[in-house]
């Protein structure tokens, strides 16, 4: 028969043993979330382009139409527009009221708000002009130009990789969204190719399977990364591109500024690889589908 003093030694162990489990747990709730404390919501990377936003097959490339294939109310509104354009132009030493121009319509669909046009006058080999211009639907903005070409030669750096291309294109991106459409977001890879066609990418042959001259620039492999502190990483390559194809690099900040673009011809032998920013580095890959 068990005696009285070990029951009790027995029921005073478990007791201890409770204490002891009870005073671990709570010290580890101590270190994690101190009493009285709001939890801490886990962190959302800033993204522009969120993960799906938009169909990626819809951006392949971007649409040129001819005057005569714009609507009528777009062309009225390039007609309205003409004086404030050539004003800008000239600003940019660009003699839009000399020589015969002509333009085309960039399609952009990641930019409903904008109508964006190609202007280029062509003397003849050695002495082409070319530039883009911004014109704001809902006149929520200001006209604006992109120079590309004047007589054959890039007015300050390569259009593409040029600040005040990238100035331009987030000035118009903030336009944009200072009226977003409700429950839409742009979509990466179109945003990318708008970006490209305003720069310049103009081929004179469209790719493959494609009907010459209709569409550029044409994507391939293109990919977005979401780097560990927020913004977004595009690439894609211009099939379109001549003599070769071309790979283009945006970066994005996680407001949608765009910091810094990058373009090179595709698999030259000998040629240097650029080390990847520590932006890159610490990038995931989002799937395209």
């Amino acid at each position: 028969m068990v005696s009285s003093r070990t029951v009790a030694a027995f029921l005073a162990l478990a007791s201890l043993l409770a204490l002891v489990s009870r005073a671990h747990t709570q010290s580890g709730a101590d270190s994690t979330t101190p009493p009285g404390a709001k939890p801490v919501p886990d962190r959302t990377v800033p993204t522009p382009f969120p993960p799906g936003a938009g169909p990626l097959e819809i951006a392949r490339s971007i649409q040129l139409r001819s005057a005569d294939e714009m609507s009528e109310q777009d062309r009225l509104l390039e007609a309205d527009s003409e004086s404030s354009i050539a004003e800008r132009a000239g600003y940019a030493d660009i003699a839009f009221n000399e020589g015969k121009w002509s333009y085309r319509q960039l399609v952009c669909p990641a930019l409903p708000n904008h109508l964006f046009l190609r202007f280029t006058r062509n003397n003849g080999a050695g002495d082409v002009s070319v530039f883009s211009a911004s014109i704001p639907r809902n006149g929520a903005g200001r006209i604006r130009i992109i120079p590309v070409e004047r007589r054959s030669y890039s007015l300050f750096s390569p259009a593409p990789v040029n600040a005040l291309t990238l100035a331009a294109f987030n000035r118009i991106r903030a336009e944009e969204q200072a009226d977003p459409t409700p429950n839409s977001a742009p979509g990466w890879l179109g945003t990318a190719l708008c970006y490209a066609a305003l720069a310049g990418a103009n081929p004179s042959a469209a790719p493959e399977g494609a009907a010459s001259g209709r569409n550029y620039p044409s994507a391939s492999a293109p990919s977005l990364q979401i780097p560990a502190q927020g913004g977004a990483i595009v690439r894609f390559t211009d099939l379109a591109a001549v003599p070769k194809p071309m790979e283009w690099t945006l970066i994005f900040n996680g407001k949608g500024r765009l910091l810094k673009a990058a373009h090179g011809p595709v698999g030259i032998k000998g040629e240097k690889t650029v080390p990847p920013s520590s932006a890159e580095q610490n990038a995931k890959p989002i799937p395209s589908s």
